[in-house]
């Protein structure tokens, strides 16, 4: 085995040296489990087939009664079966030509065991249908222990991977609790998750159904006896988690820093992209600005602009133009990542060959660096790269039939390169496509689910990862420097270069002495993030605000719906019972089914898991498969812990949507209170100004010391403006007039004295006299009198004037 990274390379070896054992055999292929299929992993001897364009698919049919449909006895030991019969049930195209297979031919059957169970099953063409005697027989035992080694170490890896990657999808679950996280976000995380866990169920769609309680909203009983839901229904295609993780880190960063950051993607260029984001944070005046700038050169105008403005700017990911205004950038060493591919493919592909390249861009400086470092390390060998082809921004589906439409073309192509986090799906997913899948040797960049799956399933062989989280990480931590102590003292501290590289891993499924295993490189990285943590305080004593930009990556979205469905459907009784619930759509045919066969067409295996949170069944995770039994006892565990977890972080953000939306309610409110409060003191205390050098103002309610405050301003306001020497303060529609009150009347007369105006107290009632006279209550030297009326003759007298009519 070729350092434990080409399982493909093994079982074709084996294969090779079992068809040389004594008599030949014109032709072979070892097959493997995949659930209760057989997947062809190794077939040598039908070069006429690829002579005449012809794939051979990977599919070999269904395994029965233990072993392969046309040899069940092989499940316990080699057994010989007629050709014709064998490549009927397993490969067709073997006996579509007359004459294909010889009359009277036989096929050996063999069983792979692996932990005491068939794995796979070795299948060599032979003239007769006499088994396999003596030393033959001896020297194919070796081979097929061989292969069961082959097969064990890869398990054994794979389920290191698996675990690895279900404690990583939780992780990631969890901490949407705590957050305002959106269901198709969500939706997303969970749906690419379990199909980079659970890689040999093929799931064709996940959904989520969420059912609130009734009350005339979601989940209310209609008059037809139907339920209703809202659902969420993930696409087919993987979403590029790549800076969703460079965030993760900056936001790790900023919390201890005490910075908030304002995360956007968007397209190089074009309506909504990164310019537009650029330009908006620049005229917001925001505080500093990290970017992974998808067209380099265009980014230079903005970049000016922001240094123009004392903002300053880090480029991460994606290397700036030489001589960019941007003072850093934090990344990949892109030539030196290149260089390491090549040297992986070179281990892969010790006899050479042809390879070919798959980009997003050639406008990307990244990418060319890369390639320029790919194409350095095949130097000196006997290899041919072929020029890249883009797949147009990173469009999966675009990639992967580029790649499919470039095997097809090139017969000879060997080796591929992934140049971007697409890539190596793409090539990964065209090579199963067309029957070479493990065959063509692939190098990936990045590691997204697309990658995991492929990674564990042997079609991609190695993965050179970015740390992106420690890109984010460390442009937040240094932009906060900049921002708090200067850009160029910063700078100083910094490698002279400008760069500072973070570094790539090698990542295969297996251990070998040049790169990491998938299970640990996960864990490290977990661990990576959790160290890395820390708490400072904001130095800058106030809020800072950093916009950070990535390359939105062209992708299928979450369509959301509105769906009726029976309490006797699937997800109806799943939710009656709180119990996951498993049935083949085939065999059910249930009419209260019938609108979620629709929309599951083809599907061989539903699968619907309660989302129980607190108590109660919240919504169902609902997945499908095409293929048949797709679901066993021992994955419904793993997915009653996914939806368990997921179940709590949607009522989490429930709970935090019901809070925010209350907070607003009540701010609303206090604002209206306010407002109205406002408008009763100003109602509540009037200045009337009645004849030239006279106010009134009556007292309404009751006078505490914050309005006392606002009736003396507005008092000594009215006596300057009106140039008034007598102000009639009117009680009678005060509520009490107690000490408090009296105290504060006594003040405002003394504040009117000041301004040369003399404040008169009016209608006073007796209760409010005797009240006053009982608690020993002085009113000073200020003139009272019992109405209005004497109150405002006795201000005409004091101001010259004369009532001239008095009925």
């Amino acid at each position: 085995m070729r350092h434990g990274v080409d399982l493909f390379a093994t079982l074709q070896q084996i294969v090779r040296r079992a068809m040389a054992i004594a008599p030949r055999a014109p032709r072979g292929s070892l097959l493997l489990c995949e659930g209760n299929r057989l997947v062809y992993r190794a077939l040598e001897g039908f070069d006429a087939f690829a002579r005449q364009g012809v794939n051979l698919p990977t599919d070999a049919g269904l395994a029965t009664g233990g072993g392969p449909r046309a040899a069940p006895e092989a499940a316990s030991g080699m057994c010989v079966v007629s050709a014709h019969a064998w490549y009927e049930a397993h490969l067709p195209l073997a006996i579509a030509a007359e004459g294909a297979v010889p009359a009277g031919a036989g096929v050996l059957v063999a069983p792979v065991v692996v932990r005491g169970a068939p794995a796979g099953y070795l299948a060599l063409e032979q003239a007769t249908l006499e088994p396999p005697q003596g030393e033959r027989r001896a020297m194919l035992e070796v081979f097929l222990d061989a292969a069961g080694a082959a097969l064990e170490r890869h398990r054994l890896y794979d389920e290191k991977a698996r675990l690895a990657q279900e404690i990583r999808l939780l992780e990631q679950v969890l901490n949407a609790v705590g957050t305002t996280v959106e269901p198709d976000h969500l939706l997303d995380t969970l749906a690419h998750g379990i199909k980079s866990v659970q890689i040999d169920q093929q799931w064709a769609s996940v959904e989520l159904w969420l059912v609130e309680d009734a009350g005339g909203g979601e989940g209310a009983v209609a008059a037809s006896g139907e339920l209703s839901a809202r659902v969420f229904r993930a696409g087919r295609s993987a979403p590029m988690t790549y800076f969703h993780t460079l965030r993760d880190g900056a936001v790790d960063a900023a919390r201890g820093l005490g910075i908030s950051v304002d995360f956007r993607l968007g397209p190089p260029g074009g309506p909504g992209g990164q310019r537009e984001i650029l330009e908006d944070g620049i005229r917001r005046g925001v505080d500093g600005i990290i970017i992974a700038p998808g067209a380099p050169e265009e980014a230079e105008e903005g970049f000016r602009r922001a240094a123009e403005a004392g903002i300053p700017v880090i480029v991460v990911d994606t290397p700036p133009v030489p001589g960019s205004r941007a003072p850093l950038y934090i990344g990949t060493d892109n030539v030196a990542a290149g260089r390491l591919a090549g040297e992986v493919m070179r281990r892969l592909l010790p006899s050479g060959g042809v390879v070919a390249p798959q980009r997003p861009t050639k406008d990307a400086i990244n990418t060319r660096e890369r390639i320029e470092g790919f194409c350095a390390a095949m130097e000196g060998a006997e290899f041919t790269v072929l020029p890249p082809h883009e797949d147009s921004e990173h469009d999966q589906e675009l990639g992967t039939e580029l790649a499919r439409a470039a095997l097809q073309r090139r017969p000879d192509i060997a080796g591929a390169f992934g140049v971007a986090v697409g890539g190596g799906p793409a090539w990964g997913r065209a090579a199963r496509e067309i029957g070479r899948g493990g065959e063509i040797k692939i190098v990936a960049f990045d590691l997204f689910s697309a990658t995991v799956a492929l990674l564990r399933r042997g079609a991609i062989h190695a993965t050179i990862v970015q740390r992106e989280y420690d890109m984010g990480y460390r442009a937040a931590e240094i932009v906060h420097w900049m921002i708090t102590r200067g850009v160029e003292p910063t700078l100083a501290e910094l490698p002279a270069s400008r760069i500072i590289h973070t570094g790539v891993d090698c990542v295969t499924l297996e251990h070998t002495p040049w790169s990491t295993t998938l299970s640990d490189h996960l864990a490290l990285d977990a661990a990576r993030r959790v160290a890395s943590r820390r708490v400072e305080g904001n130095a800058a004593g106030r809020p800072i605000e950093v916009l950070l930009i990535g390359v939105a990556a062209r992708r299928e979205p979450v369509v959301e719906e509105r769906v009726s469905f029976s309490p006797r459907s699937l997800v109806g009784r799943v939710l009656d019972a709180g119990r996951p619930l498993v049935i083949d759509p085939a065999g059910h045919g249930g009419r209260e089914d019938a609108s979620l066969l629709r929309r599951h067409a083809g599907a061989r295996t539903l699968v619907g898991v309660p989302l129980r949170a607190r108590g109660s069944v919240v919504g169902v995770l609902v997945l499908s498969s095409e293929r048949e039994d797709a679901c066993g006892s021992d994955d419904v565990p793993f997915l009653e812990r996914v939806a368990g977890t997921a179940a709590v972080a949607i009522e989490n953000a429930r709970l935090f949507s019901r809070i925010s939306e209350r907070t607003t309610a009540l701010e609303r409110s206090n604002q209206l209170q306010e407002s109205m409060l406002r408008t009763i003191h100003e109602l509540s205390s009037p200045v009337v100004p009645i004849a030239d050098g006279i106010l009134v103002m009556p007292v309404v309610g009751t006078m505490d010391a914050q309005r006392s405050s606002r009736f003396i301003e507005s008092l000594l306001k009215e006596i300057h403006e009106h140039d008034a020497q007598v102000v009639l303060i009117d009680v009678t529609g005060m509520a009490v007039v107690d000490a408090t009150a009296a105290n504060q009347l006594v003040r405002a007369a003394q504040a009117a004295a000041l301004l040369g105006a003399e404040a008169v107290l009016v209608g006073v009632t007796a209760g409010a006299a005797q009240m006053m006279v009982a608690q020993g209550l002085d009113v000073g030297a200020m003139v009272t009198h019992v109405d209005l009326a004497r109150g405002f003759r006795y201000a005409l007298a004091k101001t010259g004037g004369r009532i001239l009519y008095q009925r």
